[in-house]
């Protein structure tokens, strides 16, 4: 069950980061804060990765604005690798426990699930950010709510 929905949850962020890496190339956004912003989500979720998979770092910078050719080419990393972590994933692999340090030095542990989920919300905030920043620098942010997200899978409103 925990699988399913976290499957799910992240078949959502990436429909939902996809939607605001659209709208940023279409629109030609320029605004400096926005696309750090989106540059931290698509940092943080990598950092994540790494740390899950327990590889080394990734050579990111939680606050650095990338271009959105970089942007692009770190959302199907991301993606793609999340997706190939979900789908190898077993059950139990979800309750472990994770001992790490974040970028500032200090060491914590968290379970695995607890981490999926933050990863998930952490963006989700920040998407909300660009949402904001967007509509005042007068550009047109994406709706990427879950419930719309939802409505588009299953046919419920075209996307």
């Amino acid at each position: 069950m925990m699988k399913e929905y976290l499957l799910k949850l992240y078949d959502y962020n990436t429909w939902a980061n996809t939607r605001v890496l659209s709208a940023l190339i279409e629109q030609q956004c320029s605004d400096a804060k926005t696309l750090t912003l989106f540059s931290h989500i698509m940092a943080a979720q990598l950092l994540w990765l790494h740390r899950v998979q327990g590889w080394p770092p990734p050579e990111v910078e939680l606050w650095k604005q990338y271009s959105v050719d970089e942007l692009s080419i770190m959302h199907a990393k991301g993606s793609e690798g999340w997706k190939q972590y979900l789908n190898h994933a077993g059950e139990n692999d979800f309750f472990r426990h994770l001992n790490y340090t974040n970028y500032t030095g200090q060491p914590f542990e968290n379970r695995i699930f607890e981490i999926l989920i933050h990863t998930v919300n952490h963006a989700t905030y920040h998407r909300g950010q660009i949402a904001l920043r967007m509509r005042e620098q007068g550009y047109e942010p994406i709706n990427t709510d879950f419930i719309t997200y939802e409505r588009i899978i299953t046919g419920q409103l075209k996307p």
